[in-house]
């Protein structure tokens, strides 16, 4: 009997941004696919939320079409570079990325997978019936169905629940908010400013509003775009980070660009305070020796991490993120009475350190930019109508564009400073069904419509959880 031991092929190649490359034929052909996956879930975002900007300015004829899709596109765009990427890396913080740092690179390829592909079905599909549906909500659930399939396999912590919890308040509370300032903003225009012309439904196509409010219509506009880019834009360089660390971790799991001597300065800083720190209890002497031994651990480990070891290069992740929640501990501890400059010192090199491990690339940034502005200007009538006709009963007047805008603009840039991903669909249809109420009562909301969107709300989440996990269980019999 012969036997044939088949060995895998591997490429061997730089590629320019990543390297180096060292996998397999079969999960190189997969790391493309999810890298060109995550560009096609940005698109899609892209044209499935362009209505939640462009909608209030086309239907009180401030904006053409031509115009406004553009003009929406660019500060999209705009807003993926200034966002920052504290909700990426919220994003990130949900699936189990210690976990798959730890087992082979085929397990994250299915991890990725299931959740860009159930993604990316939902959104066409609710896009594709006109249904305004939240791609945060689509994401979220994606990614807790495939960590509870990642768990069923590997047991641990598959999802971070902690995380889990608070980004779903966020998700859900924000459209009540919506909804909530939407009518109270409404009432301040009707009783406060009373002006007629902020209440005329426009009807011809040359009825367009007076000058002053054509302004604050595309200045909302300008708005909604630029949060809506630094938020939901943070979705995509989160999920484009999620694939360079299960494909590429000894690169990607730290910031290398971040030199040595750097993270020595931040290291030896955090250590000089805790040196001299006096006047604390014989506990707190005890943690700060501790934290003093990780920090001289973590400069062993800084040494022997590299781009092309895994394992060691884990490893000194696993110390920083020890070292950082540590510090943080110290700083929020109110019985630890530190000088201020001392809690500022520390805090600093907190921040400093944690910059290793929560960061993108600028051409993460730049690709996951110019793929959201690309979809934005693609696909936007469908959903545009849906908001801008079907909410209410009645056509947008001035005052319900207008409120609507800056309710989910205020909501959104709130959510975005605070870290939290927030869904702009479901933000700016609140606030369009508080508009109509306030001006109409609850008789001025389309019951139909408002039926289909919920409908949408509630089936979201268990269906992309469902699909995410048959997924990663279909891609792990391959493994």
């Amino acid at each position: 009997m012969i036997t044939v031991n088949i060995m895998p092929v591997f490429l061997n190649m730089t590629i320019p941004f990543l390297g180096t490359i060292d996998l397999s034929i079969p999960l190189f052909l997969v790391f493309i696919v999810c890298l060109l996956a995550v560009v096609g879930f940005e698109f899609v975002n892209g044209f499935h939320d362009t209505a939640n900007a462009v909608a209030t300015v086309i239907y009180t004829k401030a904006l053409k079409p031509v115009i406004a899709i553009p003009w929406s596109g660019f500060w999209n765009f705009l807003g993926v570079f200034s966002g920052g990427i504290a909700v990426a890396m919220g994003i990130l913080k949900l699936v189990p990325l210690d976990s798959l740092m730890t087992l082979p690179i085929a397990v994250g390829a299915c991890l990725v997978l299931s959740i860009l592909l159930a993604s990316i079905a939902w959104n066409l599909g609710t896009w594709y019936l006109g249904i305004p549906c939240s791609s945060s909500h689509t994401m979220i659930g994606a990614m807790i169905g495939a960590g509870l399939a990642f768990t069923w396999y590997y047991g641990g912590a598959g999802v971070n629940w902690g995380k889990a919890e608070e980004i779903g308040l966020s998700l859900i509370l924000s459209p009540l908010v919506g909804f909530g300032f939407a009518v109270l903003l409404m009432y301040f225009f009707k009783h406060v400013i009373k002006y007629n012309a902020l209440f005329h439904i426009p009807t011809a196509e040359d009825d367009r509003p007076p000058i002053l409010i054509r302004i604050l219509l595309i200045i909302t506009c300008t708005l909604v775009s630029f949060f809506h880019g630094s938020n939901d834009g943070q979705k995509g360089v989160g999920l484009f980070m999620l694939i360079l660390i299960a494909f590429v971790p000894a690169k990607f799991a730290i910031n290398h660009a971040i030199s040595n001597d750097k993270v020595l300065h931040e290291l030896n800083q955090a250590k000089q305070v805790l040196k001299n720190a006096s006047g604390i209890t014989a506990a707190q002497t005890e943690t700060f020796h501790k934290l003093i031994a990780d920090i001289e651990n973590t400069k062993l480990h800084l040494a022997l991490k590299n781009e092309q070891d895994k394992e060691k290069t884990y490893r000194f992740r696993k110390e920083v993120e020890n070292v950082v929640h540590s510090i943080k501990q110290i700083t929020a501890d109110k019985s630890i009475s530190l000088p201020k400059e001392a809690q500022d010192t520390l805090s600093a090199s907190s921040i400093g350190l944690t910059k290793l491990t929560d960061f993108a690339p600028i051409w993460v940034i730049a690709i996951i930019s110019v793929s959201l502005g690309l979809g934005t200007m693609i696909g936007w009538k469908r959903i545009v109508v849906t908001i801008g006709e079907k909410i209410g009963n009645e056509h947008l007047n001035y005052a319900q564009g207008v409120t609507s805008e800056i309710v989910a603009a205020s909501t959104i840039g709130l959510s975005t400073g605070l870290g939290l991903p927030v869904s702009t669909t479901h933000v700016l249809s609140s606030g369009i069904a508080g508009a109509m109420v306030a001006s109409g009562g609850k008789g001025n909301l389309n019951n139909n419509t408002l039926k289909n969107i919920g409908l949408a709300w509630v089936l979201t989440l268990p269906v992309s959880i469902a699909l995410s996990l048959l997924l990663f269980m279909f891609f792990h019999l391959f493994i």
